[in-house]
């Protein structure tokens, strides 16, 4: 192959779109059974009209749909039309074990087969690497991370303490405060609520600072987390009926629940770990592209010290509309590399 994309959310899709128009040969390797990326395994619940937005691929937009639909049924169907649409070269399930240098180019294995390849799309994304903190003691009750989670009702009549402030947690807490016997929020840092629309300078601000980390080979944070979360009237509600009063983080776990610094103790039946994801980059462990500070250092979507290699849906292009733009960056740069416009 020309290229190999490894993944087929967003990112990888977006990519795949340009370089079929590029000429090059090219693969997508999917590690889901069917269409949809990570949006795939979005619990039930999240219904589409309560995620923040789901930006058009290339070529074809999102079709309209019912809000009250699941978003994972939603995106699934509509990436697996636009799969057909432009006859993207998709193979899955492929689940990409390790990618290391051959001559001139690269070696992809995995149980489903091996591709040599010119050039590299990495489009991995996060899901597949939840991050689970360590905390002293030891919880008796059940505990499970955000994606594992299902929906509200295994929660019903149940004392639940959630871990985390991101976007997830806070959808996650909201929909079992209605169903639960006790919740109560715990997060690291206060939460940064933003109340107004998110304009375009503000989204390019942020993109900035995640850009800038990554160009310095520091861990990226998500866009999501810089951004702050959103003050939907919803969220209004439930800080105004006390959902949304944030605890910090307790200083261990006991067989009954958590306590705090001060001796505060409160006891739970389940534990929600709404603490995100970390990129799923073990595959590319051989080519030792991390620095010391365990990032990679980027420039754009390329990684800085080898223009073969790129990663979509990575640092600053780890949004819907981030992805997008990333996908065709990628695939613009590696047609210019492999395949130069005569002058």
């Amino acid at each position: 192959m020309d290229v190999v994309v490894i993944g087929a959310g967003q990112a990888g899709l977006s990519a795949g779109y340009f370089l079929r128009r590029s000429g090059l040969e090219f693969v997508v390797l999917d590690a889901n059974p069917g269409p949809g990326g990570a949006w795939r395994h979005r619990w039930p619940s999240l219904r589409l009209g309560k995620v923040h937005g789901i930006h058009d691929l290339p070529g074809l937009a999102l079709p309209h749909a019912d809000a009250s639909r699941p978003a994972s049924e939603v995106v699934a169907e509509y990436f697996g039309a636009y799969e057909r649409e432009f006859d993207l070269p998709v193979v899955r399930p492929v689940v990409v074990r390790s990618v290391r240098e051959e001559g001139a180019g690269f070696v992809v294995e995995s149980a489903a087969g091996v591709w040599e390849t010119r050039a590299l799309i990495n489009a991995t994304g996060t899901w597949d690497k939840p991050f689970w903190p360590h905390y002293p003691g030891r919880f008796a009750g059940r505990q499970l991370h955000t994606a594992d989670y299902r929906g509200p009702e295994e929660f019903a009549g149940k004392r639940v303490i959630v871990v985390g402030g991101g976007a997830s947690g806070v959808q996650a807490l909201l929909e079992i405060a209605e169903v639960a016997s006790a919740t109560t929020w715990v997060t690291r840092r206060p939460p940064v609520w933003r109340d107004g629309p998110f304009t375009p300078e503000y989204g390019r601000e942020v993109v900035a600072k995640v850009a800038a980390a990554v160009e310095a080979g520091r861990v990226p944070e998500s866009v999501v987390s810089v951004t702050g979360l959103m003050l939907t009237d919803e969220v209004k509600a439930a800080r105004a009926a006390g959902v949304l009063d944030r605890k910090p983080v307790f200083d261990h776990l006991t067989p009954t629940g958590a306590t705090w610094p001060d001796g505060h103790e409160v006891e739970a039946d389940v534990i929600l770990w709404a603490t995100g994801f970390r990129h799923a980059l073990d595959h590319l462990a051989p080519l030792h592209l991390r620095t010391p500070g365990g990032g990679i250092q980027m420039t754009g979507t390329q990684v800085t010290t080898d223009p073969r290699i790129h990663l979509v849906g990575y640092g600053p292009s780890a949004s819907t509309i981030g992805a997008t733009r990333a996908g065709r960056t990628a695939a613009t740069a590696l047609r210019r590399l492999l395949a130069p416009l005569p002058a």
